[in-house]
């Protein structure tokens, strides 16, 4: 018994130039950057990056990089960020239960108006 050769697709998405995609399901505007460097998470670099928008895109996750890179390769640095974000977290989520009380709060109000003889 021989092995199944497997069907691949010339373009798992056409019109593309890397893959083929079109964006035929995009909505409007979805993928069109102002400085006509092609839209996505980056497409509206500010002019002052030098380069192309393919070098414009790597400058800025080369300094992404090396700023990440920088705040966590410290212990001390790292551990700060970790307890901030620790403290932010526990606020978020003390704010969300008191959010909760008060609704059922209001909620409580509400069923008690309704049920009452007039």
């Amino acid at each position: 018994m021989g092995k199944k050769a497997k069907k691949k697709s010339k373009m798992a998405c056409p019109g593309c130039p890397a893959c083929g995609w079109n964006g035929g399901n995009a909505p409007a505007g979805w993928n069109a950057g102002n400085a006509g460097n092609g839209g996505g998470l980056f497409g509206n670099l500010p002019s002052w990056i030098p380069g192309n928008p393919a070098q414009q895109q790597f400058l800025v996750g080369l300094a992404l990089g090396a700023g990440a890179a920088w705040l966590l390769g410290d212990e001390d640095r790292r551990a700060a960020l970790l307890k901030t974000a620790m403290k932010l977290y526990s606020g978020l989520a003390g704010g969300f239960e008191e959010l909760k009380e008060q609704a059922a709060d209001i909620r409580a109000e509400m069923d008690s108006q309704l049920h009452q003889a007039p």
